[in-house]
């Protein structure tokens, strides 16, 4: 009990600094140390984590070996995977090819004359587009710059079309984005199999929940406001999209380039060609070289600028690094010291006894990672927390991880444009020129819904299995 009540003040101590806006990475790393500090010095009698790797010799060097552990497991595995997502996705930016496939993927809607039909329609766009782009900040700039503009110029409130735009990312689809690769890591299965068998059934619940949510929500919200649903050609606020003077322009056919390694992921794998399998790493490079190739062709006449340009490529998977990659090793540290402190078993050992069971255990960890995620703004700190915790919650349930892992993955990233403090919510609440606040009493209708949807959903179809 006492180990249990000091893993509480750690982690309302590491809550209340991230929420008053202390670097994430730092306060989880920290408060990790901490818990294993503690348990070194005052549980010394604990089996400590750490102590079943290879020792040093001295349980205070043990402690930062365990860190090296972890940063050599994730950096081959699962952060090479991220890094060469996040590389591939800066220099399809950079050469045009990702507004090339927004471009494309948005102006159907232009042709639909309800506004708030094609402010419903929009979200399932933009969801689907997050499969490619799995960035939700990148993605919601880029669908500020194209559908944004074109739903305020068909009538829809600022509020609303940014509300929307906020949504959009919310189930972190597809084997480029960092989450759904960490719990097909953490689950021991292919990250191509996870979209296919796991995600993509839920997703065709959630999506159109959210729609239907969103088309009324908006029209209740506008009709409050007092907001008259008129075609209109004010200023948006975003310019025109179609001079916007950073964004490059590339042929209509470089809209297929964001789409081919999740092409190629699917086709070999287990899914279709088996005999032939090629990795999420293999894919982003074979993509990004492809880009560089038509860029040499495109650009022939300034080699030395293309040639140049596919830095882009490391940079990104650097900025992955240093943002992503690095949350993920402190989280999981911080995750490693609340179980050898004891907190984990406590907790898994008291709900057991409470008769919750695997269902019970859901629904807890997945409002641990919603508080989570709401209080700091960020789905990737909350589920990464949590993640590594699956196996071990689900150890003695015939459902197995991905029967938490999956539901504690879309919490985290809904629970993240439910949270007024979020990067993307306060961008999109800039632009729409509103409070945040404001952004999120717009979201939180679909999102809830959505939350019923995915557990249900859960206790239906994987909990039950």
């Amino acid at each position: 009990m006492i180990e249990f009540l000091i893993a509480i003040a750690v982690t309302a101590i590491a809550a209340t600094l991230i929420v008053k806006k202390y670097q994430p990475h730092t306060v989880l790393l920290l408060a990790g140390l901490a818990l294993f500090v503690a348990t070194a010095i005052f549980f010394p009698s604990q089996d400590v984590v750490f102590r079943k790797s290879d020792p040093t010799g001295w349980i205070g060097f043990d402690i930062f070996e365990h860190i090296h552990g972890i940063m050599s497991y994730r950096l081959a595995g699962l952060g090479l995977i991220i890094m060469a997502a996040g590389g591939f996705a800066k220099y399809m930016d950079h050469i045009g090819a990702t507004n090339a496939m927004v471009n494309i993927c948005t102006r159907p809607l232009a042709f639909v004359g309800a506004p708030y039909v094609v402010l419903a329609l929009g979200y399932a766009v933009g969801q689907a587009l997050n499969i490619f782009i799995p960035s939700a900040a990148g993605l919601a700039m880029l669908l500020l710059v194209t559908l944004y503009p074109m739903l305020v110029r068909l009538g829809v409130s600022k509020a609303a079309a940014a509300a929307m735009i906020g949504t959009t990312s919310v189930l972190d689809l597809g084997p480029a984005s960092g989450t759904a690769n960490l719990a097909a890591s953490t689950a021991n299965i292919d990250v191509a199999l996870f979209f296919a068998q796991y995600q993509i059934p839920l997703a065709a619940f959630i999506i159109p929940t959210i729609c239907i949510l969103t088309y009324f929500s908006a029209k209740y919200f506008d009709a409050r406001d007092g907001h008259t649903v008129l075609a209109s050609s004010i200023d948006t606020g975003m310019g025109d999209p179609d001079s916007d003077g950073e964004t490059r322009t590339a042929p209509g056919f470089y809209a297929l380039l964001p789409i081919l390694p999740l092409t190629l992921i699917l086709i070999f794998s287990k899914l279709f060609i088996d005999h032939i399998e090629i990795g999420v790493v293999t894919a982003m490079v074979i993509g990004a070289l492809l880009g560089l190739f038509l860029e040499m062709i495109r650009c022939r006449h300034d080699m030395r600028a293309v040639f140049k340009g596919f830095m882009v490529f490391f940079k990104g998977m650097g900025n992955m690094f240093s943002g992503i990659i690095s949350l993920i090793i402190c989280a999981e540290f911080f995750a490693a010291g609340l179980k050898a402190i004891g907190a984990i078993s406590f907790m898994i050992t008291t709900a057991e006894n409470a008769g919750f069971g695997i269902v019970g255990m859901m629904f807890v960890a997945c409002i641990l990672v919603a508080v989570t995620a709401v209080m700091t703004g960020s789905g990737n700190a909350a589920f990464f927390s949590f993640a590594n915790l699956a196996p071990q919650i689900t150890a003695n349930s015939t459902a197995g991880a991905v029967s938490l892992l999956l539901p504690l993955q879309f919490t985290a990233g809904i629970a993240r444009s439910l949270s007024p403090v979020s990067g993307v919510i306060i961008a999109i609440a800039e632009v729409a020129g509103c409070s945040p606040i404001d952004i999120v009493k717009r979201t939180a209708i679909p999102l809830i819904g959505a939350l019923i949807v995915l557990f249900t959903y859960n206790v239906l179809f994987l909990t039950a299995a």
